[in-house]
Formats: C-alpha cells, sequence, structure tokens
C-alpha cells in the first residue's frame, strides 16, 4: 500500500467548562490532524488521526507541567517537515518513522495512521463502556456534582475521582457520598503526584480501603508510593512516571496498576512490550485519555479492545467539549476536515 496524499491541519476547540490537568485548568483543547489517502491494487483508502501533545497553557496563562513534553508548535514543524517524504512511500515507512520520532504524539499518530491504513482497527468493535470520571469543576455548583453521581447507570461498577486538588476534608466528603448513594462503586483514585508522603498517609488512614481500587500517583515523590503502601495496603498505580523518557518498567510493592495515555509514550509497538512487561508482573495496564478530541477518543477505544481487551479504559473525558471533531459524540456541532485551518498538504504526482 502506497501514500499518495497527505495533509495536515490544525483544530482549537472550546470547552463548555473547565477540564482539570493535574491540579490545572484549561478551557479549550487544540491539537493536529494528520490525513493520509494510500493505494493498493487499484483500491483507496483515506484514515484520519488525532495528535495533540496535552501542552500549552491553563486558565491562568500558566504552562501546562507534568503531562506532554513537546509543545504543538514542535510537533506540527516536525510533521510539516515530514510529510513531503513520506509521498509515494510503502505505508510501512509510518512504522519507521515512528519508532525514530524523537517525540512521543508523533510516534503514537503515524504508528496508528500505519493501523488504520492497514485494516487492523476494523477488526474489532470499540470499547464502549467507560469509567466516568468525577470532578468538581470550579465553574459548576455542587448540585451538579450530586446529580451526575445520582444518574450513573447501574452497569457502571467502578467510577474515577480526583484528589489532591481541593481540601482533604471536602474531596474525603466527596468519596463518601458517592458511596452513600452507590455502595457497590469501586473508585479509582487520581492524585497526580499532589501529596507529600504525610498528606497521602493522613489521606490514605480515612479512606474506606475496600471500597478502592487503587490510587494514581498519590506521592509528590514516586519513592514514597512503597512507604504509603507498607504503611496503608492501599495499591498504587503509575501515571506521570511512564511520561519519564528513562522509564523502565520495575515492579515494586504496592504497584497493581499502569495508567497509559498513548499520546505521551510513543507508539503502539512501545505501548505493547510495556503492557506485556507489565502483565508479566501481574500489573493491569488501562489505557487513558490525554483529553483527545472525539476523533483520538473514537480510537483509544478500538485500540483498548485490542490492547487490554480485559480493562476498560479510561476515556470518558468528551463531556467537557463544546464540539466533536471529525467522529460524532452526540454534541451540537462535528466540525469536519474541510473546517479545519490547512497548515500542510502533498500533492499526488
Amino acid at each position: 500500500m502506497i501514500l499518495t496524499s497527505l495533509s495536515l491541519s490544525l483544530y482549537r476547540l472550546p470547552l463548555d467548562r473547565f477540564l482539570p490537568v493535574g491540579k490545572q485548568r484549561i478551557d479549550h483543547r487544540t491539537g493536529l490532524v494528520l490525513q493520509a489517502k494510500a493505494r493498493a491494487e487499484g483500491e483507496e483508502s483515506e484514515q484520519l488521526v488525532e495528535i495533540a501533545p496535552l501542552s500549552g497553557i491553563d486558565i491562568d496563562q500558566q504552562p501546562l507541567s507534568g503531562f506532554s513534553r513537546e509543545s504543538l508548535d514542535e510537533v506540527q514543524q516536525a510533521l510539516v517537515a515530514l510529510l513531503p517524504s513520506l509521498q509515494n512511500q510503502s505505508i510501512d515507512c509510518l512504522l519507521e518513522q515512528a519508532e525514530a520520532s524523537p517525540f512521543p504524539s508523533i510516534a503514537f499518530g503515524l504508528s496508528l495512521l500505519h493501523a488504520k491504513l492497514s485494516g487492523k482497527l476494523d477488526a474489532v468493535r470499540p470499547v464502549t463502556t467507560t469509567v466516568p470520571l468525577i470532578y468538581q469543576p470550579a465553574d459548576a455548583p455542587k448540585s451538579e456534582l450530586i446529580a451526575r453521581i445520582a444518574s450513573l447507570d447501574s452497569g457502571v461498577h467502578s467510577v474515577k475521582v480526583k484528589v489532591a486538588q481541593t481540601s482533604m476534608e471536602d474531596e474525603l466528603g466527596l468519596i463518601y457520598a458517592i458511596l452513600g448513594q452507590r455502595p457497590d462503586l469501586k473508585l479509582r483514585l487520581d492524585a497526580n503526584r499532589g501529596f507529600s508522603l504525610e498528606q497521602a498517609l493522613d489521606f490514605a488512614a480515612c479512606l474506606p480501603l475496600e471500597s478502592i481500587e487503587y490510587i494514581e500517583e498519590p506521592c509528590q515523590h514516586p519513592q514514597d508510593n512503597q512507604t504509603l503502601y507498607r504503611a496503608i495496603p492501599l495499591p498504587f498505580a503509575l501515571d506521570e512516571s511512564l511520561n519519564d523518557p528513562d522509564y523502565q518498567f520495575v515492579m515494586h510493592e504496592g504497584l497493581t496498576a499502569l495508567i497509559i495515555k498513548p499520546m505521551l509514550l510513543g507508539s503502539i509497538e512501545k505501548l505493547q512490550r510495556l503492557i506485556d512487561e507489565a502483565h508479566s508482573h501481574g500489573v493491569r495496564c488501562i489505557l487513558s485519555s490525554s483529553l483527545e478530541a472525539s476523533l483520538g477518543i473514537n480510537d483509544l477505544a478500538h485500540l483498548a479492545a485490542i490492547l487490554t481487551p480485559d480493562e476498560i479504559p479510561g476515556l470518558d473525558t468528551l463531556s467537557a467539549f463544546s464540539q466533536d471533531l471529525i467522529v460524532p459524540s452526540n454534541k451540537p456541532q462535528c466540525l469536519k476536515p474541510h473546517q479545519l485551518k490547512l497548515v500542510a498538504s502533498t500533492q499526488p504526482d
């Protein structure tokens, strides 16, 4: 299969409400859409992928920290330079460039584009079950949060709760309020390295441990996670730790899951290697969004069915988006490719 044309477009989607990025908040999401056409034996295929590093600025005009190491501008410039060399090449060159790219979002996007052009995502049904994300938006009343908990479908068995963001008293109150309405639920807590070891110990001591699946990155210093677990047997998961370019999987006491954000980590092949290593030690792997728009979330749902078929991914982040991107998800508006800002394209010979 030969690549016959490629184009790169920019999107900017305002959010209906602020979305948490660690302890920061964003009010819009920007990213790129890479579109490719390929031909084999007279048949032409066209596919699009979202490439959106989780970087930029928050609502206070401060740089986002702790997530993507590359900026959108860097990624855009690298892709604009790369596209002409892909023209008239086999789609396998996408995998070669994915492995060679220093930018994780490009590596993931190119390997995903190869998988889509190869039809690998067509062969699976996307995961449609979600783990609802529960947090208190600064711009929404608490009554809305209580209503959201009450409206959870009876088929929902786990929810994700953001912690280490407001007061410990309020967050413990939220946890017990959730369980007061739905005592059957299991909670996945996400601290984004927001606690000191002392705070984490105080917090964990007040938790109903039997209702907690795990807590993501509880401590500011990851080496303290094991100390926390030895004191209070609260299983922990790693998320931000995986973003370290030197990260290598090492089994630790209390480690129960890896939260894998493909846009932040790299190619599908790299993800598969990490998942295989973790599974060999009995550690769960859960795919999670990097706040992609609907195009990216749809692809992650398909990818989760392939890479982590026994886990429900963390993809419940579209509710704050004002519009969909390419793939509809019941928003009033869905941006199509021609409505995006074209930044580069190649033309067939």
